[in-house]
């Protein structure tokens, strides 16, 4: 007997191509919620680039960029003058060591807090906990200086005014705020304590994508609990950790501008003048080098991509997703 051919499971069952007018005509709401973003940032991102070209060009702010001659030495003049200002290359260093700190010692705290959180067994004490760590995160600096200068002061911070009645020394102060290595602390303490809780609530959300089963299958195979975190939990986390180092790497050479303004004294600027306080300082406040300033946020632009993709390669050489 012949035998009878069986049709091919494995043949690919041809696709029904909807037309992209139909499409549009089916979705055109959306694309029309799509084009507000699109406009916002075209008019406000991308159309004030062209104004880069003050960083190369004559400090003119009253003519266009386009319009106004060259500067020195092949349009770097501005590059060459800031990197041989001694206050740029403090700041340049202030930054750079500012953002290792809050990598190293605040990168970890919201993935430690996801972890305790995680572990909590009761639920209404979890979801307190969760709402006081990251309420800070909707507080001012300005607000967050005020509290601090009331707690942290030299003489009549509370901190302080409980320590001399401990210690019975009324000479026995702390320099939080005026003394440039411990204002480092408190500068990085503070921040720690402002947006670590905001930053828990990425990783619990991203702990919620782990299935309990291995939880159990871990169990039943005799992990304890540190056993289970450091073998089911902590690989769950690291795609969501590697993506948020790689962005953080990306500022390294950022710098906020309300944080170190608000928490600085004169008693500690060779340590709290970073980059964006160089920035107000030479552009706005008086000195009027708009080019200088352009030239300077081009420099760390240009800096924290390299830093972002450079992350970005290394992620994916060690079998990570990345971002890109």
């Amino acid at each position: 007997m012949s035998q009878v051919q069986q049709p091919s499971l494995s043949r690919e069952i041809p696709r029904h191509h909807t037309n992209w007018k139909t499409y549009l005509r089916r979705y055109w709401t959306l694309y029309l919620l799509l084009a507000i973003p699109i406009a916002f940032f075209v008019i406000f991102r991308y159309f004030p680039m062209a104004y880069i070209l003050m960083a190369f060009k004559k400090n003119n702010i009253i003519q266009p960029p386009w319009l106004v001659d060259w500067a020195k030495n092949s349009g770097f003049e501005w590059f060459i003058k800031a990197f041989k200002d001694k206050l740029f290359l403090r700041a340049l260093e202030n930054t750079i060591k500012l953002n290792l700190l809050d990598l190293v010692c605040g990168f970890p705290a919201p993935i430690l807090m996801a972890l305790i959180l995680n572990e909590l067994a009761f639920k209404r004490f979890k979801k307190f906990t969760q709402t006081v760590l990251y309420l800070p995160h909707f507080l001012s600096w300005i607000i967050i200086s005020s509290l601090a200068l009331r707690l942290l002061a030299d003489n009549d911070g509370l901190v302080n005014i409980l320590n001399k009645q401990m210690t019975g020394n009324p000479d026995a102060v702390i320099p939080f705020l005026s003394n440039p290595s411990w204002w480092v602390g408190s500068y990085i303490g503070l921040g720690i304590w402002k947006e670590a809780g905001w930053g828990t609530i990425i990783y619990l959300a991203a702990l919620t994508s782990i299935s309990p089963e291995l939880y159990e299958a871990a169990a039943v195979d005799g992990a304890g609990r540190f056993r289970r975190i450091w073998h089911v939990t902590l690989p769950g986390l690291r795609p969501t950790i590697v993506v948020l180092l790689i962005m953080r790497l990306g500022y390294i050479l950022g710098s906020e501008f309300d944080r170190p303004l608000a928490l600085s004294n004169k008693l500690v600027t060779d340590v709290s003048t970073v980059l964006s306080i160089y920035v107000y300082q030479k552009g706005i406040n008086g000195g009027g080098q708009f080019s200088l300033t352009t030239a300077v946020g081009l420099f760390q632009s240009v800096v924290g991509v390299l830093f972002l993709f450079g992350a970005n390669f290394l992620a994916k050489r060690f079998g990570e997703r990345g971002i890109m």
